[in-house]
């Protein structure tokens, strides 16, 4: 793991699983690694933020790396997360609206920085289940994963930013074999480390304004495939 530099920011990279940082990313960072699903996530994030803070060197910013499913975005092509959702939480029986967690006081989907130009957003949902097939039919968002949400609330309790880049891996075809996930993932490597390099550029022209810079209504939420382009090398 290493803390990055983009200008006068120090920035965390985090990732969930070694098959996802392909020889692209591998050029440019070297992330904290998590493991796959929420609690494995918040864990990992929380015992490292915890660490740095007691040595006086907390990051500036937290950018989460990885691969997503979606059955309506394009393939391969990576998106910024302008807001998680915890689908998990469901408390419905007793008054609560479905993704609230009772007794906490943060709504059922949190909002996320867009700060990188040209780059496409969409709403995440995270959870600890592969959603596959039918099981997209009730999820309300663009896309889905499985740390992004425990990040954000690890992050926002050591006071952090933390902004989600996702590529699509999959989602189009039921998932029934590990080599369904796997298969673009090279590509989806290739696509999040360009997209990097333009956060990268972002935070070096703006520095911690680029966060607030961000305007995820100014951004195509569901580009067409042309649209995609200007986003790739």
């Amino acid at each position: 793991m290493r803390l990055e530099r983009y200008g006068a920011l120090t920035v965390l990279p985090v990732m969930a699983a070694p098959a996802e940082y392909g020889r692209h990313l591998g050029a440019r960072i070297d992330p904290l690694m998590t493991g796959v699903g929420p609690v494995e996530a918040a864990i990992a994030l929380t015992g490292v933020l915890t660490r740095l803070e007691v040595a006086g060197s907390l990051p500036d910013l937290i950018v989460s790396l990885g691969s997503c499913g979606s059955r309506t975005l394009e393939h391969a092509a990576v998106y910024q997360a302008a807001s998680v959702s915890y689908r998990d939480m469901d408390a419905s029986p007793l008054g609560f609206p479905k993704g609230v967690t009772p007794l906490l006081e943060e709504p059922a989907v949190l909002p996320l920085p867009c700060p990188i130009p040209g780059v496409p957003t969409a709403r995440l949902s995270t959870g600890a289940n592969v959603v596959s097939g039918a099981s997209y039919d009730a999820i309300d968002a663009d896309m889905v994963d499985m740390e992004t949400w425990a990040l954000v609330r690890t992050a926002r309790t050591f006071g952090l930013p933390l902004v989600a880049l996702r590529g699509v891996s999959d989602g189009r075809a039921e998932l029934k074999a590990l080599e369904d996930w796997t298969s673009t993932l090279h590509q989806v490597d290739e696509h999040l480390a360009a997209a990097l390099d333009r956060l990268a550029a972002a935070l070096e022209m703006h520095g911690r304004a680029a966060l607030d810079l961000a305007d995820p209504a100014g951004q195509d939420p569901v580009p067409s495939a042309p649209d995609l382009e200007p986003a790739l090398p």
